[in-house]
């Protein structure tokens, strides 16, 4: 059997992140999957990087706006982004406010369960525990089931 080359890794490193941002635990898990040497993955990696065809930053930041307009809440995506091994917070998440999570949750609520507030303590903790599914802080949710009792207009794209 032939040993696989730095270049053949690079190839496939450069394949795979064609398709999408990857992190650099991500391909390093996928190229450990085809059976490729450690010496070779990190080596291919690292020319990756050195290129910039490899970035956690900016894999974070495209996974974070992905999974935001998905309506997915802060807490959620920063537990995703640590399992995929990016520690550093994006400034997706960092730059956008209170607000605006607020606002992503009670859209996130009101596609879910429809308008007007809950009616029951049982239908607001069901509703409660899936927006804390989502990743929602409580306080982001409680803004949510206040913005449905006072009937307001949620927006969308945000």
């Amino acid at each position: 059997m032939v040993e696989p080359t730095l270049t053949e890794a690079r190839e496939l490193g450069i394949r795979l992140l064609a398709r999408r941002e990857h992190s650099v635990r991500e391909l390093r898990r996928k190229m450990r999957a085809r059976e490729l040497p450690d010496a070779v993955i990190e080596e291919a990696l690292a020319q990756l990087q050195a290129e910039r065809l490899l970035s956690d930053e900016r894999f974070a930041e495209e996974f974070a706006r992905s999974r935001r307009s998905q309506g997915y809440g802060p807490v959620r995506i920063v537990a995703e982004l640590r399992e995929r091994g990016v520690e550093k917070k994006p400034s997706e998440l960092t730059e956008t406010d209170e607000e605006v999570w607020a606002g992503l949750a009670a859209a996130a609520r009101l596609k879910r369960f429809g308008p007007g507030a809950p009616e029951t303590i049982r239908e607001r903790n069901r509703q409660f525990r899936f927006l804390s599914n989502r990743g929602f802080t409580a306080e982001q949710i409680r803004q949510a089931f206040t913005a449905a009792a006072s009937g307001e207009d949620v927006n969308f794209n945000e």
